[in-house]
C-alpha cells in the first residue's frame, strides 16, 4: 500500500455534500449528507440522474433537519442508504431497488438506541459512516470523532434486531496529533478497505479543521488492522467504492464533503499497487 496515486477523475455539477457513493453495473450511485436525493451518474454519457427518496424531496437541507445520509450498501437489487444516527432527525434507512424503482423506509431509532445503550455510545456521539452488508450480518463503521472518541465497528445480523454483543475498538493513526477515524469502508473479497478522516473537532455535529486522510485495510476474518497510508492533508475522503480490481492493482473512487452549499462534487480516483 505505500505505493499509490490520487487524481480527480472528474466532476459532477448538482451534487452538493458527496458523503457515499458505490460503482455497480457502470453506474455511480452517489448519497449526500445534506439531501434527499438518491444521484445516479452515468459516467460514459456524463449524465446525471435524481432520484427522490421522499415527497417533496430537496438539496442543501438545514444542518438541524437533514436527513445526514452517511452510508450506501449493495444487497442483491437493493440499495441501502444509512443515516447517521447522530440526532434524531439521523435514523432513517431507505431501500432502492435498482429493478423496480421502488422505495422502502424504515425508521431505525430503535436500532440505535440499542447499540448506543449495549456499547455505551452517548447519546450525541453515535455517527455511522460506514455500513458493509455482508451475508447475513451488518458491519457498522462507528465514527468516534466525538469527546470520549469511540471509533470502532459495530456487529448487527441481518434485520438489525438481537445486535450481537461485540463492539471491536480502533485506535488509527493519528495526523498532526489528531486520531483519524472512519468515514467510509467497503468490503473486497476477504479484505476491508476503509477511509478514516482527522478533523479538529470533538462533536460529531459541529464541523472542525479537516487535516486529512488515510486509506487502511482490516483482515475480515481476524478484525486486525493490517495496513494504512496517508493519501491527503487537506481532504476529508468520506465515500469509498471498488472501481477496478486486478492481480497488481485496485482501483477505487472517493468523494469528499466540502460542507458547503455548492452543488458541485468531485470523484477522485485511488490506485493501489497491491
Amino acid at each position: 500500500m505505500e505505493k499509490f496515486q490520487l487524481s480527480v477523475l472528474f466532476k459532477i455539477i448538482g451534487i452538493g455534500s458527496a458523503s457515499g457513493l458505490l460503482y455497480h453495473n457502470d453506474l455511480l450511485y452517489i448519497i449526500s449528507d445534506s439531501s434527499t436525493y438518491l444521484y445516479e451518474y452515468n459516467i460514459e454519457k456524463e449524465n446525471l440522474n435524481k432520484i427522490a427518496i421522499v415527497d417533496s424531496a430537496q438539496e442543501n437541507i438545514a444542518k438541524k433537519d437533514k436527513p445526514d445520509f452517511e452510508a450506501i450498501a449493495l444487497k442483491g437489487k437493493n440499495l441501502h442508504l444509512f443515516g447517521s444516527g447522530s440526532t434524531v432527525n439521523r435514523n432513517r434507512i431507505f431501500k432502492y431497488n435498482l429493478k423496480s424503482g421502488k422505495i422502502k423506509e424504515k425508521d431505525i431509532s430503535d436500532i440505535y438506541l440499542k447499540i448506543k445503550k449495549l456499547y455505551n455510545i452517548a447519546a450525541d456521539e453515535l455517527n455511522i459512516e460506514g455500513v458493509i452488508l455482508n451475508g447475513e450480518s451488518i458491519l457498522l463503521f462507528q465514527r468516534g470523532n466525538g469527546y470520549t472518541a469511540k471509533n470502532g465497528i459495530i456487529y448487527a445480523n441481518d434485520d438489525g434486531e438481537n445486535l450481537e454483543s461485540k463492539f471491536i475498538p480502533f485506535d488509527l493513526p493519528k495526523i498532526k496529533n489528531v486520531p483519524t477515524t472512519f468515514t467510509d469502508a467497503i468490503l473486497v473479497d476477504e479484505t476491508i478497505y476503509f477511509l478514516a478522516a482527522a478533523e479538529d473537532t470533538r462533536s460529531t455535529y459541529e464541523d472542525g479543521e479537516v487535516l486529512g486522510s488515510i486509506i487502511g485495510t482490516i483482515d475480515l476474518k481476524t478484525m486486525k488492522l493490517t495496513n494504512s497510508i496517508q493519501i491527503s492533508d487537506k481532504h476529508k475522503f468520506e465515500g469509498l467504492t471498488l472501481y477496478k480490481k486486478t492481480a497488481t492493482q485496485i482501483e477505487l473512487l472517493l468523494c469528499e464533503d466540502n460542507d458547503t452549499d455548492k452543488l458541485a462534487s468531485v470523484i477522485y480516483k485511488l490506485i493501489i499497487e497491491l
